[in-house]
């Protein structure tokens, strides 16, 4: 087991790309954020729900790790926890190489399941001209690599703050690496 710490937690009961930062947000189980525009049992994203609105939300909490800002103000980006529509900030953990079924434990209640990565959209470029082509690319055999984040459902519910510990458990193995949700 590793961990890591939470840095800011984040939600909007409004569509909106961000989100502000909040002192606390409540994790309900098989729901999400309390209060939270993405939370429900079903998909809540917009073009999810223009695609079938009675698929399972596998994108209830959205998570991004701190250390992606530091690499994008090298490159002359300024972001913010909660600007790219996160719900928690994390430090110290390589969110992007979780495999499936990642379970994070928040706090002293809260159980996050890891379900895949952000499928990040074209409201990034609207957010910071250029920000897009940072947060998803391509590697050297020309798979696409997506950066923006992971996303999971709540397994226990409870409050999570900024200071927060974060204990990883991964799941048996075979591991199954994260795939776009």
């Amino acid at each position: 087991m590793t961990g890591g710490t939470v840095t800011a937690v984040s939600s909007n009961g409004e569509y909106s790309f961000t989100k502000p930062n909040r002192p606390v947000i409540t994790l309900l189980a098989g729901l999400g954020v309390a209060g939270d525009v993405h939370a429900g049992v079903t998909v809540k994203h917009r073009s999810r729900m223009a695609q079938d609105p009675t698929r399972p939300n596998l994108r209830q909490v959205h998570l991004i790790h701190e250390e992606l800002f530091q690499e994008l103000a090298a490159k002359g980006f300024t972001v913010r926890p909660g600007d790219l529509g996160e719900n928690i900030t994390t430090r110290g953990i390589d969110l992007l190489g979780l495999p499936t079924g990642t379970l994070l434990r928040m706090g002293a209640e809260a159980v996050l399941e890891v379900t895949g990565l952000r499928n990040p959209c074209r409201q990034i470029d609207a957010f910071q001209d250029g920000l897009l082509k940072e947060v998803v690319g391509r590697d050297g055999t020309g798979a696409v690599v997506r950066r923006a984040g992971i996303m999971a459902v709540v397994a226990v519910g409870g409050p999570v703050r900024p200071g927060d510990t974060v204990t990883v458990e991964l799941p048996d193995r075979p591991h199954r690496p994260l795939e776009r949700v």
